[in-house]
């Protein structure tokens, strides 16, 4: 047992006293380690990217929906006010003393020469 710990403690300090960077095989390969560090840090921020903005698109799409209901609200509020009953209705309350014509429009137009 005693033989098992003295290895798994040399192991340990051979890796974090940093031993095992000047190795053959690490100094080989340095360059390469280093671009899949980087390549890898890279994939993880562009992940996290993608969430934020996936979450973006369906907090816009929420916003929308209420939008659309809200318009749709307003145009039929709109179209309910513009009836010529409403407005009829609408003159008689504020007593502006208009009538409703019941005589045919005329129409005025230049004459040709």
């Amino acid at each position: 047992m005693k033989l098992k710990f003295n290895n798994i403690r040399k192991s340990f300090v051979h890796v974090f006293g940093g031993n095992v960077l000047t190795e053959n095989f690490f100094a080989k390969n340095l360059m390469f380690i280093v671009i899949l560090v980087v390549i890898m840090i890279l994939f993880i921020s562009h992940r996290y990217t993608v969430i934020q903005r996936i979450a973006e698109m369906e907090r816009l799409k929420v916003e929308l929906k209420d939008a659309k209901y809200e318009s749709l609200d307003i145009s039929s509020d709109l179209t309910e006010a513009s009836r010529q009953s409403q407005i009829e209705k609408r003159v008689e309350q504020s007593d502006l003393g208009l009538k409703v014509t019941t005589e045919p429009v005329y129409r005025i137009q230049k004459g040709k020469k």
